[in-house]
């Protein structure tokens, strides 16, 4: 699935066996930051742990934002929020 579709999913319900990360993803892009960042808490790897960076970000709660980043050793990223969703949902979509 190209991240194009996977975006367009947002309009009806999660596709069934979604990562909790993906499922996170799927949340933002539907406007539901508390399920989004809900589902990015049940993902207790490096992967949900940038979900849930991304969710602080996006929120502008900049200092546990960047705990979150080093959690999921990733650097604070200097781009769009829609351009960092894009290139997480395309490496969890690749994995």
């Amino acid at each position: 699935m190209t991240v194009d579709e996977f975006r367009l999913l947002a309009k009806g319900e999660a596709p069934k066996g979604l990562s909790s990360a993906l499922l996170a993803l799927h949340h933002d892009q539907r406007g539901e930051w508390d399920a989004a960042h809900q589902s990015a808490q049940e993902e207790e790897t490096r992967d949900g742990a940038w979900v849930h960076a991304y969710l602080h970000r996006k929120e502008g709660d900049v200092g546990n934002a960047g705990y979150w980043y080093r959690r999921a050793g990733r650097p604070v990223p200097t781009c769009s929020l829609e351009a960092e969703w894009a290139q997480i949902a395309g490496e969890l979509l690749k994995a």
